[in-house]
């Protein structure tokens, strides 16, 4: 967010809100310890859609046929089926590109959707 052309006014409470964040979890009457969010993308707040798509604005598909669409913290890439291929090689390119901005690709919530129009 520091690249893009905002007044310091906005700049100041954007820092300001992701700094001191932190996420603990509530299962069963039992809460787990506060643990703090370093990554910029919290989930459940008014800021998180905006925040990961400013973020992911560098995230483009490996393949110029396929197609990438993002809103929230969601991501979907669209693969033509003449292309399925390269399907392993988006993947990658998604998980090295999350681990270099401070963000874990959840594989086990990866599926695949064919379509057979």
């Amino acid at each position: 967010m520091a690249l893009l052309d905002i007044h310091d006014v906005a700049y100041n409470w954007l820092v300001d809100f992701f700094v001191g964040y932190g996420h603990c979890t509530r299962y069963g009457g039992t809460t787990s310890t506060v643990l703090d969010i370093s990554a910029s993308i919290i989930q459940g707040s008014a800021i998180g859609p905006a925040s990961y798509v400013v973020n992911a604005a560098d995230l483009t598909t490996v393949t110029p046929v396929n197609a990438i669409f993002k809103y929230a913290d969601d991501t979907y890439i669209v693969i033509p089926a003449r292309n399925t291929q390269s399907k392993g090689n988006e993947l990658d390119n998604v998980s090295k590109w999350a681990l270099v901005n401070n963000l874990q690709l959840n594989k086990a919530k990866c599926v695949e959707i064919a379509s057979m129009h």
